[in-house]
C-alpha cells in the first residue's frame, strides 16, 4: 500500500469511527417512552392515544391521555456515577397538558444542569385521582429502574406546573396512601418524593376554610420544597401561601419566592424582558446544589426566554 493510500485509509477509519461515536452518543440522549402500567391492567398500551389541540400562545396541548407515559431524557454528563432525577408533571386545570412549555423545555433545562428528566403524561381531563395513581407509579418504575437508568434512587423529585404542582404537592404528602394494589415488583418501591419544587401551584387550598386542601396532608416527613409563585396570579397565591406556611409550621425544610408580577403559567418563557419571574431556573439551580443534589453546573445551561 503507496502512502497515498495509506492516509485514505487511516482518514477513512479515523471517519468510521468518529460516526460510531457520535452515533452512540445520539442512542444514549434519545428519549425512552415507556408505559406505565403494565401489561393486563387498565392501562396496559403505550400506543398513542392522546388527542393534540391546537396550539394556544404557542404553547402544545394534548388531551384524552388513557394510557399514561413516562418520557425518560437522560442526562447529558460525563459523571461515572449516578445522576439525580426529577419528573416533570405539566399542568393544564387537569384537563390538558402543555406539553411543551411545562414539560419537555422543562426536561431540557435539567438535562443542562446534570439532572435525568422523566416527562410523565398523566391522565386527563378530569381524573385527579388516575392522575395520582400515575404519579406515585411513576416514582415507583422510575427507582426500579435506577440502575439501568443511571439514577440514584435516593434522589428522585418532582417538579410541577400550576395543576401538576398540585399533583407534585399531593405526591410530596400523600404517599403513605396507597392509590392502587400492587401489580408487580415495580410497586415495591417507595414513592415518597425526595425533594419537590413546585412552579405556580394551584389548588393547594381550600379557598373558604383558608386552609391547606385536605389532600395535602402536610407533616414533618414531607420532602424539602422549593416555591415559586407571583402575587398578581391571583386565583392561587393565597393557596401557595398558606401552603408555604403550613410548611414551615411543620418544620419542613421549604424555600418560598413571591415575586411581585409574572402570572401564571409561563414556564421557561417570562412574561416580559428582565420580568423577575426569569431568576427562577438560577435560584433553583442554587437550591439543588445547596441541598446537594447536583454538585456543578453545566456550561450547556439553559437559560430562560428573553
Amino acid at each position: 500500500m503507496n502512502m497515498k493510500n495509506t492516509l485514505a485509509f487511516g482518514l477513512g477509519i479515523m471517519l468510521l469511527v468518529s460516526s460510531l461515536a457520535y452515533s452512540a452518543d445520539d442512542a444514549a440522549q434519545t428519549p425512552i417512552i415507556k408505559g406505565l402500567w403494565p401489561a393486563g391492567t387498565t392501562n396496559s398500551s403505550i400506543e398513542v392515544s392522546e388527542r393534540e389541540l391546537p396550539a394556544r400562545g404557542n404553547i402544545r396541548r394534548i388531551t384524552d391521555i388513557k394510557n399514561p407515559t413516562l418520557t425518560l431524557y437522560p442526562a447529558n454528563t460525563n459523571s461515572a456515577g449516578s445522576v439525580p432525577a426529577v419528573l416533570v408533571f405539566p399542568g393544564g386545570g387537569y384537563r390538558i397538558l402543555a406539553i411543551d412549555i411545562e414539560g419537555t423545555e422543562i426536561a431540557e433545562w435539567l438535562n443542562s444542569i446534570g439532572i435525568t428528566a422523566i416527562v410523565v403524561k398523566y391522565r386527563v381531563p378530569n381524573n385527579r385521582n388516575g392522575a395520582f395513581q400515575d404519579g406515585q407509579r411513576a416514582i415507583r418504575l422510575v427507582r426500579h429502574h435506577a440502575k439501568e437508568w443511571n439514577i440514584d434512587s435516593k434522589s428522585v423529585g418532582v417538579i410541577g406546573f400550576s395543576a401538576g404542582g398540585h399533583l407534585s404537592a399531593r405526591l410530596s404528602t400523600d404517599f403513605h396512601k396507597r392509590s392502587y394494589i400492587n401489580l408487580d415488583v415495580a410497586d415495591k418501591q417507595d414513592c415518597r418524593p425526595d425533594f419537590c419544587i413546585l412552579m405556580y401551584p394551584a389548588y393547594l387550598a381550600n379557598k373558604k376554610s383558608k386552609k391547606v386542601a385536605k389532600e395535602l396532608p402536610i407533616t414533618s416527613n414531607t420532602p424539602p420544597t422549593f416555591i415559586i409563585q407571583t402575587k398578581d396570579d391571583r386565583s392561587f397565591v393565597d393557596g401557595t401561601i398558606i401552603y408555604a406556611q403550613a410548611l414551615k409550621n411543620a418544620d419542613v425544610s421549604s424555600t418560598f419566592h413571591l415575586f411581585e408580577v409574572g402570572g401564571h403559567g409561563y414556564g421557561l418563557r417570562p412574561p416580559k424582558k428582565g420580568n423577575e419571574t426569569s431568576q427562577w431556573p438560577k435560584l433553583c439551580k442554587e437550591w439543588l446544589k445547596e441541598r446537594s443534589i447536583i454538585n456543578k453546573v453545566s456550561n450547556n445551561e439553559i437559560q430562560p426566554t428573553k
